[in-house]
């Protein structure tokens, strides 16, 4: 089922109705709502047309001229087909144009044409049209145009209105209205629901309606979910003010920040070129306090060390190193 709002005088959608699947949600057959839209027009021809024939015309009772000896074609009166004023052939009747249709056919094309309008958003549901005994065509016009959702001060397009039978109140009210048709719940058929873009119900029509398809009753369901959703965004206004008060306050006390931290980087930015050189010099300074500690250390071994240790890089001790070293093997060997 579909829920569709009931709007009310007032503008605002109090309950909601479930429209029965079995007649808002069918098939949409076009071919058979074509041939009852076709037969629908047919039966409304009158058929009263008729022609005069050439014994109904008035005249021509005697016979022009003689049968024979004048030359010309044999006639028997001046009111034959093709005289002037003469009678015709072969013309209109009065006949019934009406087309049989079963029953099930048009109801199932009836539902067919609800249902396509229920699937493009054109069907809508009123309580009332005025508020009151007494008609209001600016009233009632307000409320067709908040129910259908148009604007200005005329329909651009056909509106079907459905009221019930003995809503004298609505139909009075509306039946000036250029653009709106009103019928009552029995007198729904499909051409009129095709030929109108927007389909709106009163609630008392829809009612009737549906218990003479369906013989059930219409479904209406309060709506107390709109309390609900009003403490809803009222708590979440709430919530919003609050998120609104705490940055106002984180405002306020963050307000002599930008002054201090441009001071901060005032001062940082003064920093930076001289920390630059201090780092520098730090570590320049650091070099000749490794070759201090390595001198203190060289100046604390002891004194009977040779002092060829630090000659070896040189080419001249080696070579004194190694002829010592040669003399020595020979004195051995000797």
């Amino acid at each position: 089922m579909t829920s569709v709002s009931v709007i009310t005088p007032s503008g605002s959608a109090g309950k909601d109705v479930e429209l029965p699947g079995e007649i808002f949600e069918s098939a949409v057959n076009i071919p058979l709502m074509h041939q009852v839209v076709v037969a629908q027009e047919a039966a409304a021809r009158r058929g009263t047309h008729a022609t005069k024939t050439r014994g109904m015309v008035r005249g021509g009772g005697k016979k022009p001229y003689r049968q024979k000896g004048t030359g010309r074609a044999r006639q028997g009166s001046l009111r034959a087909p093709q005289y002037a004023g003469g009678g015709i052939v072969h013309g209109p009747v009065p006949r019934s144009y009406a087309q049989r249709t079963p029953k099930k056919m048009r109801a199932a094309a009836l539902r067919g044409a609800l249902s396509d309008r229920l699937s493009h958003g054109r069907i809508a549901i009123v309580s009332a049209f005025v508020e009151g005994e007494e008609p209001s065509t600016k009233d009632a016009f307000s409320v067709l145009c908040t129910a259908i959702g148009a604007t200005g001060s005329r329909l651009h397009r056909p509106v079907l209105v459905v009221v019930a039978a003995d809503d004298e109140l609505s139909r009075k009210s509306l039946r000036n209205v250029p653009g709106a048709r009103v019928l009552d719940s029995g007198q729904l058929n499909t051409y009129d629901v095709l030929a109108s873009d927007h389909v709106v119900f009163t609630q008392a029509a829809l009612e009737e309606f549906v218990g003479r398809v369906t013989g059930a009753e219409l479904t209406v369901v309060e709506a107390p979910a709109k309390p609900a959703r009003a403490k809803k965004t009222s708590t979440a206004k709430a919530k919003a003010d609050e998120a609104k008060a705490s940055e106002a306050a984180a405002d306020e006390g963050t307000a002599d920040e930008p002054e201090a931290s441009a001071v901060g980087e005032d001062t940082a930015a003064a920093d930076k070129p001289a920390a630059r050189p201090a780092r520098a010099t730090a570590s320049r300074a650091k070099k000749p306090a490794t070759t201090d500690a390595a001198q203190a250390d060289a100046d604390s071994e002891p004194d009977e060390a040779p002092p060829a240790v630090r000659r070896r890089s040189s080419g001249t001790a080696r070579k004194s190193a190694s002829s010592g070293t040669d003399a020595e093997q020979t004195e051995e060997q000797a």
